[in-house]
């Protein structure tokens, strides 16, 4: 087996014990139901601030179909609002509400929590070094 096989084998296996204990925890944090890719659309809207549709689309790698009904979606829970863009008016632009910026705190609780779990076998320095290289990549 191949280094890099080996390293996707990983990283595959630590994605799936994140979304799988995340998504234990959902029903103490998530009463909106906005399920896996409505909390990633809103952790994408938290971090950075404002998007634009598009930008958002592109990021989470969906069609614009698939997107425009969840932001929608997002949007009727009074999770997300858009404006108008001031640099150009055709644009609108994605942020949290106050209700979103809460629940977008209560999943990275929750996903820290999940992390907390499997992290637990690496010492302070060992996870000290894993943040160090995420913050790299």
């Amino acid at each position: 087996m191949s280094d890099s096989y080996e390293l996707a084998y990983q990283v595959d296996r630590l994605m799936r014990r994140i979304a799988a204990g995340t998504h234990a925890k959902a029903p103490d944090f998530d009463p909106e139901r906005v399920g896996p890719l409505g909390g990633m659309v809103l952790l994408a809207i938290a971090d950075a601030k404002q998007i634009s549709i598009q930008a958002l689309t592109q990021q989470m790698s969906r069609d614009k179909a698939q997107m425009t009904r969840l932001i929608q979606s997002l949007e009727q829970k009074a999770l997300i609002y858009r404006e108008v863009s001031c640099a150009d008016a055709r644009i609108n632009l994605l942020a949290l509400t106050p209700k979103g910026e809460a629940l977008v705190v209560a999943i990275k609780r929750a996903v820290s929590e999940v992390l907390e779990t499997i992290l637990k076998p690496l010492t302070g320095a060992q996870k000290t070094q894993f943040v160090e290289i995420l913050q790299r990549l």
